[in-house]
């Protein structure tokens, strides 16, 4: 399993793309650590959907301040992510497959997001 679902948040609002306060509604950045920050922006390298697009989503829609403890940041199988992860549609069909199998819905999202190839 090479790609799993890592974009809390971002993912929404990538797959949105209107539904952000980076999109141009006025709205501030979405505020979050350094450490978040660098987490999100990490996740971007497992990204079928885009790594350059998902960089750019995430320089547009957070910026670095306080940290955001309602923020999903989650680690499985030593790959951590934040936000709701954007899944491709091959990835999708592992996590469903995954989940079919007994394996936790959030796990098999990270799983199939950063580890299926």
């Amino acid at each position: 399993m090479k790609k799993i679902a890592a974009f809390a948040g971002l993912v929404v609002m990538m797959a949105t793309l209107g539904a952000t306060a980076a999109s141009g509604d006025g709205m501030d950045q979405h505020e979050v650590s350094k450490e978040q920050y660098a987490t999100l922006t990490a996740q971007c390298r497992y990204a079928d959907t885009g790594k350059a697009r998902c960089r750019s989503a995430v320089r547009e829609l957070y910026r670095i301040g306080r940290t955001d403890r309602t923020l999903d940041c989650r680690t499985y199988s030593g790959v951590t992510v934040c936000g709701t992860l954007r899944l491709s549609k091959s990835e999708r069909k592992c996590a469903q497959d995954s989940t079919d199998k007994g394996l936790p819905f959030r796990r098999a999202e990270v799983e199939c997001y950063a580890l299926r190839s």
